[in-house]
Protein backbone atom coordinates (compact mmCIF):
# COMPACT_ATOMS: atom_id res chain seq x y z
CA UNK A 1 0.00 0.00 0.00
CA UNK A 2 0.96 3.42 -0.55
CA UNK A 3 -0.91 6.63 -0.73
CA UNK A 4 -1.09 7.94 -4.13
CA UNK A 5 -0.79 11.72 -3.52
CA UNK A 6 1.25 13.90 -1.24
CA UNK A 7 0.34 13.61 2.45
CA UNK A 8 0.62 17.19 2.35
CA UNK A 9 -2.84 17.23 0.60
CA UNK A 10 -4.42 15.35 2.90
CA UNK A 11 -6.21 18.18 4.41
CA UNK A 12 -7.03 19.17 0.61
CA UNK A 13 -8.94 16.26 -0.25
CA UNK A 14 -10.74 16.07 3.00
CA UNK A 15 -11.78 19.39 3.00
CA UNK A 16 -13.30 18.65 -0.77
CA UNK A 17 -15.27 15.50 0.86
CA UNK A 18 -18.82 15.23 -0.30
CA UNK A 19 -20.61 11.86 0.35
CA UNK A 20 -23.86 11.22 -1.32
CA UNK A 21 -25.84 10.85 1.86
CA UNK A 22 -25.45 12.93 5.04
CA UNK A 23 -23.17 12.04 8.08
CA UNK A 24 -24.58 13.86 10.68
CA UNK A 25 -27.08 10.99 10.77
CA UNK A 26 -24.10 8.31 12.36
CA UNK A 27 -22.28 11.10 13.79
CA UNK A 28 -25.16 12.14 16.08
CA UNK A 29 -24.93 8.65 17.54
CA UNK A 30 -21.04 8.38 18.47
CA UNK A 31 -21.78 9.75 21.99
CA UNK A 32 -24.99 7.48 22.77
CA UNK A 33 -23.36 4.59 21.46
CA UNK A 34 -20.00 4.85 23.43
CA UNK A 35 -21.86 5.46 26.47
CA UNK A 36 -24.23 2.51 25.59
CA UNK A 37 -21.34 0.16 24.75
CA UNK A 38 -23.59 -1.34 21.96
CA UNK A 39 -25.86 -0.24 19.26
CA UNK A 40 -29.50 -0.61 19.02
CA UNK A 41 -31.58 -2.34 16.12
CA UNK A 42 -32.67 1.48 14.48
CA UNK A 43 -29.05 2.38 15.01
CA UNK A 44 -27.51 -0.39 13.29
CA UNK A 45 -29.93 0.16 10.54
CA UNK A 46 -29.17 3.99 10.30
CA UNK A 47 -25.28 2.87 10.26
CA UNK A 48 -25.60 0.28 7.62
CA UNK A 49 -27.94 2.45 5.46
CA UNK A 50 -25.50 5.01 5.68
CA UNK A 51 -22.88 2.90 4.33
CA UNK A 52 -24.81 0.49 2.08
CA UNK A 53 -28.66 1.72 1.99
CA UNK A 54 -29.23 -1.78 -0.56
CA UNK A 55 -28.36 -4.27 2.06
CA UNK A 56 -29.52 -1.86 5.26
CA UNK A 57 -33.04 -3.65 4.74
CA UNK A 58 -31.21 -7.07 5.87
CA UNK A 59 -30.16 -5.58 9.30
CA UNK A 60 -34.13 -5.69 10.37
CA UNK A 61 -33.86 -9.10 10.17
CA UNK A 62 -31.64 -9.79 13.45
CA UNK A 63 -33.41 -10.36 16.68
CA UNK A 64 -32.60 -7.17 19.30
CA UNK A 65 -30.79 -9.18 21.57
CA UNK A 66 -28.45 -10.13 19.03
CA UNK A 67 -27.92 -7.27 18.25
CA UNK A 68 -26.87 -5.70 21.22
CA UNK A 69 -24.50 -8.91 22.37
CA UNK A 70 -22.85 -9.07 18.76
CA UNK A 71 -22.10 -5.15 19.16
CA UNK A 72 -20.86 -5.36 22.83
CA UNK A 73 -18.82 -7.92 21.93
CA UNK A 74 -17.32 -6.06 18.95
CA UNK A 75 -16.46 -2.81 20.84
CA UNK A 76 -15.50 -4.07 23.96
CA UNK A 77 -12.99 -7.14 23.28
CA UNK A 78 -9.06 -6.83 22.86
CA UNK A 79 -8.99 -8.91 20.22
CA UNK A 80 -8.57 -7.19 16.87
CA UNK A 81 -9.65 -10.10 14.74
CA UNK A 82 -12.78 -10.63 16.75
CA UNK A 83 -14.04 -7.12 16.35
CA UNK A 84 -14.22 -7.01 13.04
CA UNK A 85 -15.21 -10.69 12.15
CA UNK A 86 -18.28 -10.82 14.95
CA UNK A 87 -19.80 -8.02 12.99
CA UNK A 88 -20.18 -10.31 9.79
CA UNK A 89 -22.24 -12.63 11.62
CA UNK A 90 -25.11 -10.03 11.77
CA UNK A 91 -27.31 -9.81 8.92
CA UNK A 92 -27.26 -6.72 6.83
CA UNK A 93 -23.42 -6.44 7.98
CA UNK A 94 -20.37 -7.20 5.69
CA UNK A 95 -16.97 -5.91 6.55
CA UNK A 96 -17.40 -2.57 4.51
CA UNK A 97 -20.53 -1.81 7.03
CA UNK A 98 -18.17 -3.66 10.18
CA UNK A 99 -15.53 -1.26 9.44
CA UNK A 100 -17.84 1.73 9.84
CA UNK A 101 -19.30 0.62 13.37
CA UNK A 102 -15.40 0.16 14.35
CA UNK A 103 -14.44 3.32 12.80
CA UNK A 104 -17.56 5.23 14.73
CA UNK A 105 -17.96 3.58 17.71
CA UNK A 106 -15.06 2.00 18.93
CA UNK A 107 -12.59 3.76 21.40
CA UNK A 108 -9.36 2.83 18.82
CA UNK A 109 -8.99 3.98 15.68
CA UNK A 110 -10.39 2.24 12.65
CA UNK A 111 -10.73 3.57 8.80
CA UNK A 112 -13.76 2.75 6.71
CA UNK A 113 -13.03 -0.45 3.98
CA UNK A 114 -14.55 1.11 1.04
CA UNK A 115 -12.94 0.33 -2.59
CA UNK A 116 -12.26 4.16 -3.08
CA UNK A 117 -9.82 4.51 -0.04
CA UNK A 118 -8.34 1.14 -1.25
CA UNK A 119 -7.44 2.77 -4.62
CA UNK A 120 -6.09 6.00 -2.91
CA UNK A 121 -3.59 3.56 -1.77
CA UNK A 122 -2.63 1.79 -4.94
CA UNK A 123 -5.01 -1.24 -4.46
CA UNK A 124 -6.60 -1.24 -7.75
CA UNK A 125 -8.46 -4.13 -7.79
CA UNK A 126 -10.37 -4.91 -4.55
CA UNK A 127 -10.24 -8.71 -3.05
CA UNK A 128 -13.83 -10.96 -4.19
CA UNK A 129 -13.72 -11.84 -0.28
CA UNK A 130 -11.90 -9.96 2.35
CA UNK A 131 -9.65 -11.69 5.03
CA UNK A 132 -9.11 -10.50 8.41
CA UNK A 133 -5.15 -10.46 7.21
CA UNK A 134 -6.34 -7.74 4.64
CA UNK A 135 -8.25 -5.74 7.05
CA UNK A 136 -5.05 -5.56 9.41
CA UNK A 137 -2.35 -4.63 6.80
CA UNK A 138 -5.04 -1.68 5.83
CA UNK A 139 -5.81 -0.61 9.66
CA UNK A 140 -1.96 -0.82 10.41
CA UNK A 141 -1.13 1.03 7.00
CA UNK A 142 -3.72 3.60 7.95
CA UNK A 143 -2.88 4.11 11.62
CA UNK A 144 0.54 4.73 10.47
CA UNK A 145 -0.36 7.48 7.70
CA UNK A 146 -2.53 9.12 10.30
CA UNK A 147 0.37 9.53 12.90
CA UNK A 148 2.92 10.22 10.10
CA UNK A 149 0.86 12.97 9.37
CA UNK A 150 -0.98 14.39 12.69
CA UNK A 151 -4.50 13.50 11.30
CA UNK A 152 -7.57 12.23 12.87
CA UNK A 153 -9.01 8.86 11.63
CA UNK A 154 -12.33 10.49 10.07
CA UNK A 155 -10.29 13.10 7.92
CA UNK A 156 -7.84 10.63 6.58
CA UNK A 157 -10.98 8.40 5.82
CA UNK A 158 -12.60 11.57 4.03
CA UNK A 159 -9.17 12.71 2.09
CA UNK A 160 -8.90 8.99 0.62
CA UNK A 161 -12.28 8.69 -0.41
CA UNK A 162 -12.57 12.41 -2.00
CA UNK A 163 -8.97 11.48 -3.48
CA UNK A 164 -10.88 8.94 -5.19
CA UNK A 165 -13.64 10.28 -6.09
CA UNK A 166 -12.21 12.88 -7.91
CA UNK A 167 -9.35 11.06 -9.53
CA UNK A 168 -10.10 7.18 -10.01
CA UNK A 169 -11.70 6.19 -14.26
CA UNK A 170 -15.42 5.88 -13.31
CA UNK A 171 -15.46 3.49 -16.10
CA UNK A 172 -12.92 1.24 -13.96
CA UNK A 173 -15.84 1.13 -10.83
Amino acid sequence: MRIKFSGKKLHYWADRYGYPVNDNQVIKLIPIVKNNGYLTKSQLFKVCKWKSPRSAGHVKKNSIGFIKEITSIALSTQEERTKIEILTLLNGVNWPSASVILHFFHNDLYPILDFRALWSLGIEKVPAQYTFVFWWKYVSYCRKLSLKHNIDMRTLDKALWQYSKENQNSTKI
